[in-house]
């Protein structure tokens, strides 16, 4: 199995859209990209933390690669909103791809370049972060699979 690291709004919505994919073996919700090691959910939506709301994505390559991953990232979310998604406002909602090794790296980069070339969003620039990850910290329980434990929506537009 291999990790993948995306944050892209709030991660109840990220959450979701991955569970849905074949060959994602388990998606969990968290936070990354912060200074602080003891954290919760109340002190990452206040943004000062400097966590972003992230979901690891672990999954079978032999099924899934990275590549089609990042295909989804892109997708579920507008990569050209600086610092939000939709009513979702501060740095913990950024758009951001957090690496495991250099192989996504190169991928992620290629991928980023591809969709500012396709036009797709015109003229407004990707702000999508491309950066090594960090430390993970595991969302409290009940984030995790909030969307079909609440029996809710998907709180993400496809894009």
């Amino acid at each position: 199995m291999a990790l993948a690291t995306f944050g892209a709004g709030c991660f109840w919505g990220v959450e979701y859209f991955f569970r849905e994919v074949n060959g994602v073996i388990n998606a969990t919700c968290g936070y990354m990209g912060g200074k602080d090691s003891a954290l919760t959910y109340k002190e990452v939506k206040t943004g000062t933390t400097g966590h972003a709301e992230v979901v690891q994505v672990e999954f079978d390559p032999e099924v899934i690669d990275y590549n089609e991953l990042l295909d989804v990232f892109w997708k579920n979310h507008n990569p050209t909103m600086l610092n939000m998604q939709g009513g979702d406002i501060g740095t913990q909602y950024r758009s951001t791809i957090f690496f495991h090794d250099k192989q996504q790296k190169a991928q992620a980069e290629t991928s980023k370049l591809a969709l500012a070339r396709s036009g797709k969003w015109g003229q407004r620039h990707i702000v999508t972060e491309i950066v090594p990850i960090q430390t993970f910290h595991i969302a409290e329980e009940y984030h995790q699979n909030y969307l079909e434990k609440n029996n809710l929506p998907t709180c993400h537009l496809v894009y």
